[in-house]
């Protein structure tokens, strides 16, 4: 069976690099750990090592309870994987919040124009004068010593244990819905009640992102587990594809993030 079958196109590169790891972890059995990955890229990883298999496992960790974005262990079953073994570092600087507005996107376009990518980066808070962002170990001294400003603001970030993460739980409210098609266009008009015309200019002005990736197509079929960003609307995912009725129209779960 060609396992490509299960997967979009522009996803092949990944799985290969997945594989890969899997190959590797039961050949040396040595643990490889990986960089922070998205939800989506969770997702494959456990599909192709597989959460039952006879001789690996594989677990996530972010830092916190509800982190999205997390680094992977795919090791041996009687691995013992512990908090320490993915050099997660987290960490913190004040701000005046009074005199600057600071916003994730600040934080992210700081980050990354050091140069570092976006893989070595975990979540982001920001909020009431503090940020936290979880880095992997190697990366936090360079990030220290080099991210020292944020659009107008001085910062100075300091190394913090992981405990004092601050999360806000995500709150998903579900609802039940029915499509013409899982068509993108069709499913955001549902998702946030809109026009599907409105749906589609928000895809051709690139302001739609399926998995963390623009997506400029109205056609694009979308998949179980798959998450949106509408700018302006917020976050969104389909969490269940339900079948179709008799009159050949889909039944979707959809959940929007309050």
């Amino acid at each position: 069976m060609d396992i490509y079958q299960h997967f979009r196109k522009d996803e092949q590169p990944f799985i290969d690099q997945v594989l890969s790891w899997k190959e590797q972890v039961e050949r040396t059995f040595v643990p490889k750990l990986t960089d922070f990955l998205d939800p989506r890229e969770q997702q494959i990883v456990r599909m192709l090592v597989g959460t039952n298999h006879d001789d690996l496992k594989i677990t996530t960790n972010g830092g916190g309870m509800y982190s999205e974005r997390e680094r992977a262990v795919i090791a041996p079953l009687y691995e013992e994987i512990t908090e320490d073994t993915y050099m997660l570092c987290l960490l913190q600087a004040t701000y005046q919040d009074k005199f600057i507005k600071i916003e994730h996107r600040d934080v992210m376009g700081a980050f990354l124009s050091l140069g570092i990518k976006r893989k070595k980066l975990g979540d982001i808070f920001v909020g009431n004068g503090i940020i936290q962002i979880v880095t992997t170990g190697e990366i936090a001294p360079f990030v220290q010593l080099n991210l020292t400003s944020i659009k107008k603001a001085s910062i100075s970030f300091r190394e913090v244990p992981l405990s004092q993460l601050i999360e806000i739980e995500k709150n998903w409210i579900e609802s039940e819905q029915t499509v013409s098609s899982l068509r993108l266009d069709a499913v955001l008009k549902e998702i946030y009640n809109i026009s599907r015309k409105d749906a589609a200019k928000y895809i051709y002005k690139q302001l739609v992102k399926v998995n963390y990736k623009i997506v400029e197509d109205t056609k694009f079929q979308v998949q179980e587990g798959d998450l949106f960003s509408v700018r302006g609307k917020g976050r969104s995912k389909l969490v269940t594809i339900n079948g179709q009725s008799k009159k050949e129209k889909w039944k979707i779960t959809t959940a929007i993030l309050k």
